[in-house]
């Protein structure tokens, strides 16, 4: 799995014109799930992420995280993140899981963030979404499970 990470200070999706899902201070975490994932690589970032020290201090040092600052969390599936770009043009999306069996681990990647008793919102998984977001830094961070 990969996500990319942005410190925010507000971020809303919409879908269709609607919201689904807004937070304020916290994280809009990009969520894209790779051809033979499985629980051990969503465990690794649910677990890291809530934790990664990425907010600042008094000292404005990045000594906090998510959980310390009591922040938010709003979770976006987006399978062009394992876009292959090397050849050609047009990006290959063959590393990107089947939308069928994405969808079940991205639904455990987010409940097993609301398991942790963090407020999380979401996109909608599949849908065209439009993003907005105000980046607190900005501060921008890439993790993925398998290196």
């Amino acid at each position: 799995m990969r996500a990319v990470i942005q410190r925010v200070k507000s971020a809303e999706v919409l879908v269709d014109g609607r919201v689904s899902g807004k937070i304020g201070k916290g994280l809009l975490v990009f969520v894209g799930v790779a051809r033979g994932d499985d629980e051990s690589d969503l465990s690794f970032l649910t677990s890291k992420i809530p934790d990664l020290r990425i907010f600042e201090d008094q000292s404005e040092k990045f000594n906090l995280s998510l959980k310390e600052i009591g922040g938010e969390i709003l979770v976006v599936s987006q399978f062009t993140l394992y876009g292959d770009c090397r050849k050609g043009r047009r990006p290959s999306f063959t590393e990107a899981e089947d939308p069928t069996l994405a969808r079940p681990l991205y639904d455990r990647f987010v409940a097993k963030l609301r398991e942790q008793n963090i407020p999380v919102q979401t996109g909608e998984f599949q849908a065209k979404m439009e993003v907005y977001l105000i980046n607190d830094g900005p501060v921008t961070l890439i993790l993925e499970s398998r290196r």
